[in-house]
């Protein structure tokens, strides 16, 4: 059984960081890219980041370009989202998943994701302006 785990969330102030981690267990973890999503009260689920499988590639939203960092580490079946500078609407419910692949085509203002089938339930990041 595939089990996505997220933790991290927390209230910070603005102008802070966070560290949001995700660890998966119940399938071969090096063979998934890893994606990021955000659902803010109210509105629609947006990605935030992803990370191919070996972390040679990485894409952002364009909301968080700059600001959040992703990483992977196989050895630890883990993907972190390192948030730097964060605003008060970067408040959100943070989930990961994993998929066959991500990728962005040039001009897209979010990253684009192939098949995220294994979700976690999400971590709360809130912060205060």
């Amino acid at each position: 059984q595939v089990q996505v785990v997220e933790s991290g969330g927390n209230l910070v102030q603005a102008g802070g960081s966070l560290r949001l981690s995700c660890n998966v267990s119940g399938l071969t973890f090096g063979d998934y890219a890893m994606g990021w999503f955000r659902q803010a009260a109210g509105k629609e689920r947006e990605g935030v980041s992803c990370i191919s499988w070996n972390g040679g590639s990485t894409y952002y939203a364009d909301s968080v370009k700059g600001r959040f960092t992703t990483y992977r580490d196989n050895a630890k079946n883990t993907v972190y989202l390192q948030m730097n500078s964060l605003k008060f609407e970067d408040t959100a419910m943070y989930y990961c998943a994993a998929g066959i692949g991500c990728g962005q085509r040039a001009g897209d203002p979010e990253p684009d994701y192939y098949n995220m089938d294994y979700w976690g339930k999400g971590t709360l990041v809130t912060i205060a302006s």
